[in-house]
């Protein structure tokens, strides 16, 4: 007897083949997923791996000059969220951010608030198709460092006693992770702020350095940062200047430096924030000719 058979007692006994056959057909489906072909491949296998060790003397990958203030070119642009009262995209090279400020506005916690002082919030974080190894929404330990880094590197500048009882909210987005994304987004995130009018002693620009050993690489790429050539008198060097003031309101490092090494370094971090103030003051000054109103007719 097919599919059950009876046996003594009136008990009927069904084949495993058909239990497996009915609950197989009861399972719901993923409709919300769209599987790949069979024979499609991971994408992972095209990728390059960046090399374990980079040669210290000749050329850089991307043609650049060891040794010497060399950065990467860089495209800058304001005012393109119009949601925020603030916004600034960078990019340099294949180093992608965009960078949006919100407030000043009423804080939400009035016990953390100074009466006669405003509150400057910052929240870096890295899309999940930033880097080679795809992460998660979730803000991870290396984002909060960021976050607490980018503050400390623009509170010096703001002037937080003209928005008391306020909080200005400081947003960046890594779309694209090409190294020097921390210097990189106190930039941006500096040009967003004077994009949304925030009143500020100066501009800040950041600049970051690659030791290794007697050689130095001005703006490393991400395969630089994560390359070592020697074990001796190797780190990195980041740097928050505020080129107006000729002041340093942030400074980041990693590795074992000597002490000659390490203030070389920051002049170094200093040259190259000097040479990329003309660009910064060229696109915010269009941006502000773009906002202004056109002139009345007499």
């Amino acid at each position: 007897m097919f599919p059950g058979e009876l046996l003594s007692g009136g008990l009927v006994h069904t084949p495993l083949a058909v239990w497996f056959i009915t609950i197989h057909c009861a399972m719901p489906t993923d409709t919300k997923r769209v599987r790949g072909p069979e024979v499609s491949q991971s994408p992972s296998l095209f990728l390059c791996q960046p090399a374990g060790a980079l040669p210290s003397h000749g050329p850089r990958a991307d043609g650049r000059q060891r040794d010497q203030v060399d950065v990467r070119p860089v495209f800058v642009r304001c005012g393109l969220v119009s949601q925020a009262k603030g916004s600034a995209y960078i990019e340099s090279g294949n180093t992608k951010l965009m960078c949006c400020v919100y407030g000043p506005r009423e804080t939400e916690r009035k016990d953390e608030t100074d009466m006669k002082c405003g509150r400057l919030t910052t929240d870096m974080r890295f899309a999940p198709f930033s880097c080679p190894e795809r992460g998660s929404w979730i803000q991870g330990s290396q984002d909060k460092d960021f976050s607490l880094m980018l503050h400390e590197s623009l509170q010096p500048a703001v002037c937080l006693h003209k928005y008391p009882r306020s909080q200005i909210e400081v947003n960046v987005m890594v779309l694209e992770n090409s190294g020097s994304v921390l210097a990189h987004a106190v930039t941006c995130a500096s040009l967003a702020l004077a994009d949304a009018g925030i009143e500020m002693y100066d501009l800040v620009l950041g600049c970051s350095i690659r030791q290794d050993g007697a050689s130095y690489v001005v703006d490393p790429t991400y395969t630089e940062e994560n390359s070592s050539v020697s074990s001796k008198n190797q780190g990195g060097l980041t740097v928050a200047f505020l080129p107006s003031l000729n002041q340093i309101s942030g400074l980041q490092s990693d590795g074992e430096m000597a002490e000659e090494t390490l203030t070389a370094g920051v002049r170094t971090c200093i040259e190259g924030c000097y040479k990329l103030y003309p660009v910064i003051q060229q696109a915010l000054a269009k941006a502000v000719r773009k906002a202004a109103p056109p002139p009345s007719e007499s």
